[in-house]
């Protein structure tokens, strides 16, 4: 998937209309082409825009090496699914990273543990890297979150063990009550729940390369205090200032020199 140290990106769910999405993506490719911290090969960023902006952002930002990733994806290659996207048409569109189990999209749209483990499955018959996104529903201890986080994981990658499937894989640590809160969950939960998620992840069968990011009102500031027991963050609305992406790039330049 990628040799850099961390993999920082943001997903911009559906806030950004036509003009302020190429406004704020033009903006990062800028940041990233010249950055030391995705030069130097320490930062992999990536940016998962709304499916329908997903040709322009690719167009802005490819040659920056920011990766583009999807939102949602459907599990069939192909038919008679209204509003549907296949994850080969994304393959066509240059998106490399597909986002899977958002709790939104479980709690918004009916997304249960079978449907994840299509749409990993069908990711991965595809070449596509699943963002899975992770995370227990009430505030709790930091090992009753990992073992919500490891049961949802292997409810997650059960159609692919199934078919003999794997590859890479990103695992979004999201705490559910802590999506969309004025400050991220506590430092030491997240340390210990992603070491934990880590550890637990090397020793996945099917997985080949697997990452574990945080998110969860993740932004500046933090990475240095998780930086040790995180392959990088899940950005979102903190992202939304293309200054912000900045600030954590220059910040992953910091934990590489002091790591």
């Amino acid at each position: 998937m990628t040799v850099a140290r961390f993999l920082i990106g943001s997903s911009l769910k559906m806030y950004f209309g036509r003009e302020r999405m190429a406004h704020w993506a033009a903006e990062v490719a800028d940041i990233c082409r010249s950055h030391p911290a995705t030069t130097g090969g320490v930062v992999q960023p990536f940016v998962i825009p709304s499916l329908v902006a997903i040709d322009d952002v690719h167009g802005l930002v490819a040659d920056a090496g920011v990766l583009v990733g999807a939102q949602d994806m459907y599990w069939e290659d192909a038919g008679a699914f209204t509003g549907e996207v296949s994850p080969g048409e994304l393959v066509d569109h240059g998106v490399r990273l597909v986002e899977i189990g958002h709790a939104e999209r479980r709690a918004l749209f009916g997304e249960t543990d079978e449907s994840v483990a299509r749409k990993v499955d069908a990711a991965w018959r595809h070449g596509l890297v699943p963002v899975l996104c992770l995370g227990e529903v009430e505030r709790g201890g930091a090992q009753e979150a990992v073992a919500e986080c490891v049961a949802q994981l292997e409810a997650s990658l059960r159609a692919a063990v199934e078919a003999g499937r794997g590859g890479d894989l990103v695992l979004a640590y999201e705490p559910v009550w802590a999506i969309g809160a004025p400050e991220p969950a506590g430092v030491e939960h997240i340390r210990e729940v992603c070491g934990a998620l880590r550890e637990h992840l090397a020793g996945v069968a099917p997985v080949a390369d697997g990452r574990v990011i945080y998110g969860g009102s993740a932004g500046p500031g933090l990475l240095p205090r998780i930086a040790d027991a995180v392959d990088g963050m899940f950005l979102g609305r903190f992202a939304h200032d293309p200054e912000a992406f900045r600030t954590i790039l220059d910040e992953a330049i910091t934990c590489e020199k002091e790591s």
